[in-house]
């Protein structure tokens, strides 16, 4: 008895709950064209059928990062069980409890030749939308196969994506004085991170090039939103809090976990959001030296906003006016940014400026004191300072010891304890009693009521570690 091509289809799936074809095997239809179809698959894990017409069924692989477009690198392609020639037009929802659970949409279909249909390697050349020209796929072992394009790429100057660009930096300054040429961005309170998607997979890197993809699991469904497009985008990670302001002092935890599982716990009890405002590669370009405002509506037309990620409006006008505004929201301030500006990726330049609402800005701790009473022995406040220039002297700025709670207070001691040293790094050391110097190497945010005329901070109130930030790049923002 002949061998049922589509036993295992049949035997994985209850046909009076999914709404995928019943296993019926079609006949050849002689002189046509045998069909292909690729369908996006939201199920567990983002993923691409690729379906060949073969013999009435459809020899089937699931391909995680999508049909490649280039001729390097190659995609893995895991063989599947054949399916039912009606999955050739095949859309809809398999609902929760069935084998392939999840929306599943038709990205590309058409024709194709075949030039060799063996059961270790199959060449193609594809006729589709989308999908055009000669692939390989050839099996490595069991049910992986790779997936390679032989023809070469349709644009000859895409290239892959990028992992190890930088984000361009803003210079604190007051608000431009004609607000012509400008455009306004609200600031948010956050962490600032590129994000690269490919294959609708998620890299995240912080200012510092840290990869921080697996604190922030909630993130990867923006990739997988995103589904085949590729880019770089530029962003702030921010936790909110009841009334939807960002803050930072719940964002602490997301940004010093190391667990996966605790980042998994935290994403659903703290989630975050990244507010996107630029687009700095796309589509196997770089963007960079476009102008701001053509980049801005590039963004906007990837129309990104959900659970996890928006895209805040970007708005030209008076800034005075969306500095008032960011006050009653509650908001760290406005980012002006020149409507002509390329993106500069490692620089700080004054076509971005931040103007700030409330006084607060990162500092390098030299040192710190030890506490008194039921602190005695411990960190009591910190000795902070900043460079005169990027990697120059640096200057004593305070003490601070408001804001710092035990859980952080113990995380400070353990992040000091390796870095002392007998000598204060200050150019000015202090008069102060006790003291204990640290490397400056270590960087916090304080929020101040305001500067002193001797360059000291008033009313400083600690806000949190900045391990996202290099200490040596630290210098006085305000005047």
């Amino acid at each position: 008895m002949a061998k049922d091509p589509l036993a295992s289809y049949r035997a994985k799936r209850d046909f009076e709950q999914t709404p995928e074809p019943g296993a019926t095997v079609a006949g050849a239809e002689p002189g046509e064209q045998p069909r292909f179809v690729v369908q996006e698959h939201h199920a567990r894990a983002l993923h691409w059928d690729l379906r060949l017409e073969h013999d009435g069924v459809l020899w089937s692989w699931a391909v995680p990062k999508g049909i490649p477009m280039r001729n390097r690198p190659n995609h893995l392609a895991v063989r599947t069980e054949d399916h039912p020639l009606k999955y050739l037009d095949f859309e809809a929802d398999i609902p929760a409890g069935q084998y392939g659970a999840g929306t599943m949409r038709i990205w590309d279909a058409g024709t194709y030749e075949a030039e060799k249909l063996r059961d270790d390697e199959v060449i193609v050349t594809f006729h589709g939308e989308r999908v055009h020209g000669k692939y390989a796929l050839f099996r490595t072992g069991g049910t992986q196969w790779m997936l390679h394009r032989m023809s070469p790429p349709d644009d000859p100057t895409r290239t892959a994506v990028p992992t190890d660009l930088a984000p361009m930096l803003a210079v604190a300054a007051d608000p431009p004085r004609d607000d012509d040429g400008w455009v306004y961005e609200m600031k948010w309170d956050g962490m600032r991170a590129l994000l690269a998607v490919e294959g609708g997979r998620m890299h995240v890197t912080s200012r510092s090039g840290a990869d921080i993809t697996g604190r922030f699991p909630e993130l990867r469904g923006l990739g997988e939103a995103m589904g085949t497009t590729e880019a770089v985008l530029d962003g702030e990670i921010v936790a909110l809090d009841a009334s939807g302001r960002p803050s930072f002092e719940r964002l602490q935890p997301r940004i010093h976990v190391a667990s996966p599982a605790k980042a998994r716990q935290l994403a659903a009890s703290d989630p975050v959001v990244v507010m996107l405002f630029d687009v700095v590669w796309l589509e196997g370009h770089s963007t960079a030296a476009l102008p701001y405002r053509d980049r801005r509506a590039l963004l906007e037309r990837l129309a990104l906003a959900g659970p996890h990620w928006q895209t805040p409006p970007a708005r030209e006008g008076s800034c005075e006016a969306l500095l008032r505004a960011a006050a009653e929201l509650g908001l760290e301030g406005v980012v002006a940014k020149r409507a002509d500006s390329p993106y500069l990726p490692g620089k700080r330049s004054d076509a971005w400026r931040k103007v700030k609402v409330s006084a607060a800005q990162e500092l390098v701790v030299g040192g710190w004191l030890p506490g008194k009473g039921r602190l005695a022995g411990r960190l009591g406040s910190l000795l902070v300072g900043y460079h005169e220039a990027p990697g120059g002297a640096l200057r004593y700025a305070g003490r601070v010891g408001s804001g710092i709670n035990e859980n952080t207070r113990a995380e400070l001691e353990a992040a000091l304890s390796t870095r002392r040293r007998p000598d204060s790094p200050f150019r000015d050391p202090p008069r102060l009693p006790d003291p204990v110097w640290v490397d400056p190497e270590l960087v916090v945010e304080v929020a101040f009521h305001e500067w002193t005329t001797g360059g000291s901070l008033r009313a400083p109130r600690f806000r949190g570690i900045r391990d996202d930030k290099d200490a040596r790049d630290i210098v006085r923002e305000g005047p």
